[in-house]
Formats: C-alpha cells, structure tokens, sequence
C-alpha cells in the first residue's frame, strides 16, 4: 500500500508538474508575474518566496497551480506573505498581448507532450518496438479469407497509419462488425485487402483471425526518435478514441477512473511487472504510465471546456478575433461554472473508484 502511493505520488507529480512547468516558463519568458507555483492542492506544507514568486508544496498530490497576477482575479498580494517583490519585475497577465498569453496557456499541454516524448524515446530505447506482423492466421478466419499470411507487415488499416502491432490488436477489439481495408506489406511488395470481422458469440466480440503476432525490432539510436513519436501518436489515438466512446455513451462509469484508480493502476501494473520480469521492466512499465497519463493530460486540457486550458484559449482566440479581450467578469462566471462542474465530476469519479475498491 504504501509503495503504491508513493509510486502514485511520484508518477502523478511529473506528470503535474510538467504541466505547471510549461506555463510558468513561459509566462516567465513572457514577462508574466507568477504569484505562486504550487505542488499538490489542499493545506500548504511548505513553502518559500524567491524572486516574487511563492513556491509551495501542499498536503494533498492531486494536482498544481500556476497562478499569475491578475488570472481569474488573483491578486500579487496574495503570493507574498513572506514579503514583498519589486513591482517592476513583469506584468500582470491581463497586461500581456494576446500571443504571449495564447502561448502560456498553451505551454501546459505543450510540455505535457514533451515529457511524453522524451519517457516514449526512452522507452524505445530499452524496450524497442512491436512491428505489426501478421503471426498465426486461424483457419477459415476472417484473416485467411481476406489472403493474409504470416510475415505480413500491417502498414495501414482503413485511412489509418499503422507502426505497432497493438494498434492493430486495439483496432480489432474496437471493431463492431464494419468492413476493414488492410494496406500490407508481403516480401517488400505493397498489397491491399479487405476484411470482414467475424463474430464470436462466447465472447461476444469480433475478431480478426490473427493470433501471436508482432515483431521485435530493437530501436537503433536514430529509431527510437522515430519509435518514440509513434509511441506518443498511439496513446493520443487511445485518448481520442476513448473520448468519443465516452460521448457516444459506449463506455460505462466503470471505465473511467479517477486519482484512486490511477494509484491502483499504478500499484497493481508495478507489481505485476517485477513479479514476472525484475524490476528493471517494472520501472519501465512506470514510464509508460507517464507517457499515458501526460497524454491524457495534455488532451483533455485543450478540449475546448471552461476551467480548462482549452477553454481559456478560445476566450483569448475569441479576443484575437474581436480585436478585444472578452470582458473579464463574463469570462470568470464562464470558468467559474466550469470548474464547479469540473469539481462535481471530480467528486463523482473519486466516489466510484473507491466503490470500485471496496466491492
């Protein structure tokens, strides 16, 4: 229990904190005043003043704040128990133009991209990468019946690009019946298809027909790059597409989990991973979660919800558009209703991770 939440706390808090990092150097950049750059939310632990700016810890690590002067109504004032900076040290950032704003906003996504970039590469490097080759064709399959054969090379399915073998397994089990068109490669030599899934009535799912496929390829110095951008590539296809099965309403409440459910996500993946291949495969497997989690982060703080990054930035595109900034009282009830909602849904979703937990 307590190597899960430590292990939780530390995944989590990169994850976070690369966010916060991304709009506090820009904003910096930017000229931007930074009342407080907080770690955790809740009661401050700990905390210290350094060039104007207060830099806390807090009690529960659940998340960060970048809070500049002037954003939402924060006042300098409010950053400076510990004493006071010189005024002249940037701007309030209602004073900012409109780039530099669209641009410390938009860091915190950016950043969270970033760090997916560079856990990805490194991930390639020491785990290398699943090519998506065909392994057995059952027979009478779908597979079969559409010509594939062991060794084939997955390059494209439908109008999507295809780099690992997950992809197409993920493809496969999203599938509900439609046809699939299949770009492959047989001996160097570009083939096309089409498949028809078949249905399974034990399992109640439609399947390719092909079983232990993927091939390893052990990433060379120019290829984990290559590997590690595909790697990033395929968690935001995850995230997009969970994010439409979840409007679509074909995911259940079950599906979605919260703070507690990441920690035992985290714990349970750990754990399972040093139980079957050491600790060196278990800490990669950590990575992996950073990569998820920052994608998933940066992907959700663009959708175009108030509260959120996205949010804000439409307000400021709005801005760029009118020639004028939206009037700050309108713009605060607008996020203001949004967090309430944001922090209803954050309730909510805690609420069933621990059911989940406790059942």
């Amino acid at each position: 229990m307590i190597r899960t939440i430590i292990l939780f706390i530390i995944v989590f808090g990169v994850v976070v904190i690369s966010h916060e990092l991304g709009h506090f150097l820009i904003g910096r950049r930017n000229g931007i005043r930074v009342v407080e750059f907080s770690v955790g939310m809740g009661p401050t632990l700990f905390s210290f003043m350094k060039n104007g700016t207060k830099y806390s810890l807090k009690l529960l690590p659940l998340g960060g704040a970048c809070m500049f002067d002037g954003e939402d109504g924060v006042e300098r004032e409010q950053g400076q128990e510990a004493g006071r900076a010189d005024a002249s040290e940037g701007m309030a950032f209602t004073e900012a133009g409109v780039w530099a704003r669209i641009a410390t906003v938009f860091a915190g996504p950016f950043f969270n991209f970033i760090l997916a970039f560079v856990m990805a590469v490194i991930l390639s490097a020491f785990s290398g990468a699943d090519l998506p080759t065909v392994g057995t064709v059952t027979e009478g399959s779908a597979a079969a019946e559409a010509g594939l054969q062991t060794g084939d090379v997955i390059t494209k399915i439908g109008r999507e690009r295809i780099h690992f073998y997950r992809e197409v397994s993920m493809i496969s089990a999203l599938n509900q019946g439609e046809e699939m068109e299949i770009t492959y490669l047989r001996n160097g030599e570009k083939n096309v298809t089409t498949l028809f899934p078949q249905y399974d009535e034990n399992d109640r799912r439609y399947y390719m027909g092909i079983t232990n496929g993927g091939e390893y390829l052990e990433c060379n110095p120019l290829q984990v790059f290559q590997y590690g951008f595909y790697e990033v590539e395929y968690w935001v296809k995850i995230t997009y597409k969970s994010l439409r099965m979840l409007v679509a309403g074909q995911v259940s409440k079950d599906d979605v989990s919260g703070p507690v459910g990441i920690a035992q996500l985290v714990g349970e993946s750990y754990d399972a991973a040093e139980e079957n291949y050491g600790t060196p495969y278990a800490i990669l497997t950590m990575l992996e979660i950073v990569v998820l989690l920052s994608v998933n982060l940066g992907i959700m703080n663009l959708l175009p919800l108030p509260a959120l990054d996205g949010g804000r930035l439409v307000f400021m595109f709005v801005e760029v558009l009118r020639g004028k900034p939206v009037p700050p009282e309108k713009e605060g009830m607008v996020h203001f209703a949004g967090l309430v909602v944001l922090m209803v849904l954050m309730v909510f979703i805690m609420y069933n991770d621990i059911m989940r937990l406790v059942r």
